[in-house]
């Protein structure tokens, strides 16, 4: 039986959350997202926009960003024998083109049949081949087409919403609305959401002040919305994501700090990869997996300050914002962004945690 001392740590980590706070759509204009402004030197809290980053950031500061692109990666269709009905998600291609899949249908599938796929319009584009399944329900199927993966994708893809929007259905909008302005690695299924709230024109006016625009790749994987659902933080097991830092990225860290600024990270999946880059002290140029699980009592060695958005109780986001900005402060930043109705989760408002 888990005793009671471990069910309260994760207890710690949920919170409660009204359905109407949760935002099904983003707003018109990406800017104008409410951005509370948590002040762990003062203890204290104010409320902005995202727009007003022109003020809050400093000259000689490094913004550091994820370029992922989001690929549509949720795919439709039925079993080709029998016509019952499939869904999957694309996670990646091995070296010998096979494609990893998760996928959910009736009945149980067997190696050889197919799989078609239907495109967003509901007419049949592409047959997949199921190959052997490997752990964790994932299948290796190959695609019975010589084109290119992700321009498959695009075609008979649809975008893999969370299901708290909408209930995973997608629009023809959040094609779109689902990126960053700045996306241009595809490979992600999930969007890094801080990133959502900047615009061109905001990062000109911040690059023209004098804040250095620094990138990273992260990769978001299906794992990233997963509850924790162990007793204790020390016994979930952290999913792994595909991430590169640069040589020119390290560069610019290094510079940033030797002239005084701060390293800001957009979001979450900037904080894993920086600081999985700087695992032996000093950021160094990184390209592999990392599966760093950030929480109490991690001690921070790249970043000194973090936008980003609400998170999903008990997840390892969650754990992370907690551990950068301080229990008590930021369980406060939440209760006052629930009070004052921030719109909460992926196409929600964000927090600015200096």
């Amino acid at each position: 039986m888990v005793g009671s001392d471990t069910m309260a740590e994760m207890d710690r980590y949920d919170y409660p959350l009204p359905r109407r706070l949760v935002a099904q759509t983003p707003l018109l204009r990406r800017a104008d997202a409410r951005l509370l402004l948590v002040d762990r030197e003062h203890n204290s809290l104010a409320h902005h926009h995202v727009r007003d980053l022109d003020e809050l950031l400093r000259p000689g500061d490094c913004l550091v960003l994820n370029d992922t692109q989001v690929v549509p990666a949720r795919l439709v269709g039925f079993r080709t024998k029998t016509g019952g009905r499939w869904e999957g998600l694309y996670l990646d291609t091995t070296p010998e083109g096979f494609w990893r899949v998760l996928g959910k249908t009736r009945g149980t599938l067997t190696t050889d049949e197919t799989i078609t796929l239907l495109d967003g319009q509901g007419r049949e584009g592409l047959r997949l081949r199921i190959g052997v399944k490997q752990p964790g329900g994932v299948w290796l199927v190959r695609p019975e087409a010589d084109e290119e993966t992700f321009s498959l994708l695009q075609r008979i893809g649809r975008i893999p919403l969370p299901p708290y929007i909408r209930k995973g259905e997608m629009v023809e909008a959040d094609r779109q609305q689902y990126q960053t302005v700045f996306a241009r690695r595809p490979g992600a299924i999930a969007a890094p959401t801080a990133g959502l709230h900047f615009t061109e024109a905001l990062l000109k006016s911040l690059h023209d002040m004098g804040v250095r625009l620094a990138w990273v790749t992260l990769h978001v994987g299906h794992g990233t919305f997963r509850p924790i659902e162990t007793a204790t933080l020390g016994e979930h097991e952290m999913h792994s994501e595909r991430a590169h830092v640069g040589q020119e990225t390290v560069d610019a860290i290094r510079d940033c700090r030797s002239r005084g600024g701060r390293v800001v990270a957009v979001g979450t999946t900037v904080v894993r990869v920086l600081e999985t880059a700087a695992s032996e002290g000093e950021p160094k140029p990184f390209h592999g997996q990392t599966d760093l699980f950030i929480r109490p009592p991690y001690q921070f060695r790249t970043i000194d300050a973090l936008l980003t958005n609400f998170h999903l109780p008990r997840t390892t986001l969650l754990v992370l914002v907690r551990t950068f900005g301080g229990d008590e402060l930021v369980m406060r930043a939440y209760e006052e962004a629930i009070r004052e109705e921030y719109r909460f989760y992926s196409y929600g408002d964000a927090m600015f945690i200096v």
